[in-house]
């Protein structure tokens, strides 16, 4: 087995999860199975009860496994699938060191860090390191592992330890590589890039054991060669082994960027790594496009995302990605704003009109709206007054989780007549209670209490706009994280006036997926689907909801919805290829160079 350790200096928030994420992609596009490993010094167990504010978004895993985001973007450039052990925090280390204790597997030994704590985290790594991913029984041959936070932290001592351990006694120099992302900041006043900031976090490293052989330097421009080779000369590397990063024009161009480097032969040779694949022309090739397409994009849609946390952007990231992707697929940038649900309601009006007013001019001049999940009292109603402009107007419309929750109330207060109908969440003393906390929903604990993970849901008729967008499946199966849900009580009501939930789970109870009659599409769906997006396989949801609001619904629905880009590829099907056609066929924009080469020959 061998491991890529990703550290960060400088500053959190540096793009390691990016960084990561490219090499694993890098590696896997030359034949080699990769899995990830994020680890987060905070004591929590589980990124499950944090405020989006505070740490931004819950990445869901198909075994219900709540993680930090940096872990999504792992499965979306690799396409695999991971699982909650690919997740550590401080909080599972020592629970899982007290619980050994309390069982006495210590035979009465002081429980310290060193070697406690820091003997757990090397078996962690190495116990999780070889578990297969995607239900493939072979064991992955590189493990990243990305260590949250910044070189220095008092919170990620145990776990530089444990590495230094685990780099000097327990594996071979050539079956690890550490890879240093820092910061080169460039003044605007003199315009030039500093160094410091870099060699002060490498000598950080260095007094602590560990020494990187590559260093990742982030900074607004490409680093100019006299820095990179100031960079070697007080850190210990080759000029060559130092890697500039700039800002680009999207995250699909980090790959890129290492790859025209040479990071890919770098790490072959240093981790004396076998190619399964002659190379990764094939792989990056169809990369490349993506990029390319993205930058060539000239047209422009408009959604607004009507949320509770729109303060952070990474409140929302999968949300984000998702959008994105199924953007990109039918050739339009995407022109994202985002409404404080709050500023919708007729209190702000008098608290603050400009924002008042400012609100309901993005959300009437939008060409589609996405209300996402959340929980709590808070922006509620700004939520169901976006959801009753989209009904009311015919505007493409996507409920998410507590948006499909909004859109049940909507309808019940203003189709059906039940003005007081609403949450239990909300309104415990509804006469309407048309959404209700679920049966095994434990209200004596906050965490790991939810509805989470892969569930299955079964389309009830065929003759409906989500399974055409799923490729005509039968049922689906999508990840979960929720507490309330449809009261199914109230379901003959609502379908009698043209509200049909055509998915629901496998015992018929649950409601999973929603489309209103005569709208061109009003779709609301309990599970999230953002979770499973990937850039060259958008969720159909997110699909329809960009292909009704850039008008090319009906184009699609005129071919049958054959072109789905949420396929199953059998082995052995010329996925790329596919891929190209169906973008190039929904986008009406010309192939890239490569992919006319790959399909051509």
């Amino acid at each position: 087995m061998k491991y890529v350790l990703v550290t960060g200096g400088v500053i959190s928030g540096i793009g390691k999860g990016v960084i990561a994420s490219s090499l694993g992609m890098i590696l896997k596009s030359c034949g080699i199975r990769v899995t990830s490993i994020k680890i987060d010094p905070y004591i929590n167990i589980d990124a499950g009860t944090f405020s989006p504010y505070e740490h931004g978004e819950v990445f869901v895993l198909d075994d219900g496994g709540e993680v930090d985001l940096d872990l999504g973007n792992y499965e979306r450039f690799l396409d695999i699938t991971l699982h909650r052990d690919n997740n550590i925090t401080t909080g599972k280390i020592y629970q899982h060191v007290i619980n050994k204790e309390r069982r006495g597997d210590y035979l009465g030994k002081t429980v310290q860090v060193v070697p406690h704590i820091t003997d757990a985290v090397q078996e962690w790594v190495e116990r999780v390191a070889k578990v297969p991913v995607d239900g493939d029984k072979k064991t992955p041959e590189v493990c990243i592992v990305e260590l949250g936070g910044t070189i220095g932290d008092i919170e990620g001592m145990p776990f530089i330890e444990a590495f230094r351990q685990f780099f000097h006694f327990r594996v071979k120099r050539e079956d690890y590589c550490l890879v240093h992302v820092s910061l080169v900041p460039q003044p605007g006043s003199t315009g030039e890039q500093k160094t410091k900031p870099t060699q002060s976090s490498v000598r950080e490293l260095r007094g602590l054991g560990l020494s990187p052989d590559l260093i990742v330097c982030r900074c607004a421009s490409p680093v100019i060669e006299s820095v990179k080779n100031k960079i070697s000369l007080f850190c210990h590397v080759k000029p060559q082994q130092v890697f500039s990063i700039h800002d680009v024009s999207s995250l699909y161009r980090v790959p890129l960027l290492l790859q025209e480097q040479g990071v890919s032969q770098y790490l072959i040779e240093r981790l004396d790594l076998k190619l399964q694949s002659p190379g990764s022309g094939h792989w990056m090739a169809r990369w490349k496009d993506l990029a390319d397409r993205y930058d060539r994009m000239l047209k422009e849609v408009t959604i607004v995302l009507v949320g509770k946390y729109t303060q952070l952007e990474d409140a929302y990231a999968s949300v984000i990605k998702a959008l994105k992707h199924s953007a990109l697929c039918v050739s339009h940038r995407l022109n994202l704003r985002y409404i404080e649900a709050t500023h919708l309601e007729t209190a702000m009006l008098k608290e603050d009109p400009c924002k008042y007013h400012e609100a309901w001019h993005h959300l009437v001049s939008a060409n589609g709206i996405l209300v996402p999940g959340g929980f709590g009292v808070r922006g509620t109603e700004g939520k169901i007054l976006a959801v009753n402009w989209a009904r009311n107007n015919n505007v493409p419309f996507l409920g998410v989780c507590l948006g499909l929750q909004c859109a049940v109330i909507e309808f019940a207060r203003n189709k059906l007549g039940w003005k007081d109908a609403h949450s239990t969440e909300i309104d415990p003393n509804t006469k309407h209670p048309v959404v209700i906390d679920m049966p095994e929903h434990n209200t004596g604990q906050m965490g790991g209490t939810m509805r989470l993970g892969k569930r299955k849901t079964i389309f009830q008729t065929e003759d409906c706009i989500t399974r055409k967008l799923y490729s005509n499946r039968s049922f689906v199966e999508e990840r979960h994280r929720h507490r309330y849900e449809v009261n199914p009580s109230y379901i003959k009501d609502f379908e009698d006036n043209g509200m049909k939930f055509v998915g629901r789970s496998v015992d018929g109870e649950r409601m999973e997926i929603m489309e209103l009659e005569g709208h061109q599409y009003f779709v609301g769906v309990q599970y999230h689907p953002e979770y499973i997006s990937r850039p060259m396989k958008p969720s159909p949801p997110y699909l329809g909801l960009l292909l009704a609001s850039t008008g090319k619904m009906a184009n699609y629905k005129s071919r049958g919805f054959r072109t789905s880009p949420h396929l199953s590829y059998s082995e052995g099907d010329d996925e790329d290829e596919e891929i190209a056609r169906i973008v190039a066929d929904l986008a009406e924009t010309p192939l890239s160079d490569e992919a006319v080469a790959s399909k051509e020959k």
